[in-house]
């Protein structure tokens, strides 16, 4: 009984446990079968011969799947006569009694939602054993039994087992000092095949998805993707920018070297040449200043001058003008005739008196301005 109480401890320690699983809660109808099996059986006792004294047997069980791992259920067994000593009927004994039984696989692997092809399991379980003899002959007693079982399941529904296990014949435990709980010299080993129909759908694994977390998750994850749709995007159009710098990169590279030369309309695009009282020739020392406009404007195919001549206020202003005028083209001549320059890359003209300096003597003068 000892042994029975600690399988009974474990067995609620397997209920608990499976009960922390993630599956739906079934039905009382659920998870019923029912099975026939077929075998023989043999006294353990000393001097009994294993396969000589080994006899036919069949028997039938319903049994209740409590949790995945663990099941009770209600047996019995009839064992035919082929003795024909002190029994004149074809059962000489039958035992009938309850059971658990802890399925091995569930327990140490846990439950699998598509099931398992093959699984074992630990029974034991106690009950009332008869024999039959003649008339009053007849005799009860208590009996328990312990086994293995060895399932083959070959679809949802039907289960194919072999089924070895010892049976005890308890009825004299503890009569006497030589009186064993369990005695082998009152036990004999057992083995069954049979064939097992289960009834319902079984354990289901429990869906516990939250379709509103399921949700809002699926938006983020469309949120992230459009997010990396506009960085790849992005990352695109970086290549490309990045492309074209490169190529633009490697055709300065490949460029030859210019030298670009721009003036300015500025101080250094003008020049001065300054003439005598009343007199329009380019005298030596202003000379310089002519050849320094000739030189850009041979240097620089594109560019012209213009030339603005003026006189100062001494004289009268017919004169001046006139005088204005001649200064001017002066320049123009120069450029001309001694240096070559095209007539119609030169504007000369006389601007009369000018006003530009405060030292009078300056203002007899011819300004020219460089232009591109």
């Amino acid at each position: 009984m000892k042994k029975l109480f600690l399988i009974a401890i474990a067995a609620a320690g397997v209920m608990t446990a499976q009960a922390q699983q993630a599956l739906e809660a079934p039905s009382f109808g659920s998870n019923w079968s029912i099975g026939i099996e077929g075998g023989g059986i043999t006294p353990l006792y000393d001097g009994s011969s294993f396969i000589g004294d080994m006899r036919g047997g069949f028997g039938v069980h319903i049994q209740k799947q409590i949790s995945p791992a663990f099941a009770l259920g209600v047996e019995g067994a009839a064992y035919i006569n082929t003795s024909y000593g002190e029994s004149k009927t074809a059962i000489d004994n039958s035992y009938v009694g309850a059971y658990g039984a802890v399925n091995l696989f569930n327990l140490f692997g846990g439950y699998k939602c598509d099931g398992r092809f093959f699984d074992m399991e630990i029974q034991a379980g106690a009950g009332w054993g008869h024999s039959y003899v003649n008339g009053d002959g007849d005799y009860n007693y208590f009996a328990t039994k312990a086994g293995l079982n060895f399932n083959f399941n070959v679809s949802k529904h039907v289960t194919l087992s072999l089924r070895p296990s010892v049976l005890w014949n308890m009825s004299d435990a503890g009569v006497s000092q030589t009186s064993a709980a369990y005695n082998k010299e009152k036990s004999a080993f057992q083995i069954f095949a049979g064939v097992t129909y289960k009834f319902g759908e079984g354990f289901k694994c429990a869906d516990l998805k939250n379709q509103g977390e399921i949700d809002a998750l699926n938006a983020r994850i469309n949120a992230l993707r459009g997010e990396l749709d506009a960085c790849v995007a992005a990352n695109a159009a970086a290549e490309a920018q990045a492309a074209a710098l490169a190529s633009e990169l490697a055709a300065c590279q490949n460029r030859k070297p210019e030298v670009i030369e721009k003036v300015s309309n500025n101080l250094q695009s003008v020049r001065y040449i300054f003439y005598k009282i009343g007199s329009s020739k380019i005298t030596a020392d202003q000379q310089p200043n002519v050849e320094m406009v000739a030189s850009y404007l041979k240097n620089h195919k594109d560019s012209k001058v213009v030339i603005k001549g003026y006189a100062s206020q001494d004289g009268n202003l017919e004169f001046n003008e006139k005088l204005a005028a001649a200064r001017a083209e002066s320049v123009k001549q120069a450029l001309v005739k001694k240096y070559g320059i095209a007539a119609d890359r030169i504007d000369a003209k006389g601007e009369g008196i000018g006003h530009m300096f405060s030292e009078n003597d300056w203002n007899r003068v011819s300004i020219c301005t460089l232009e591109d």
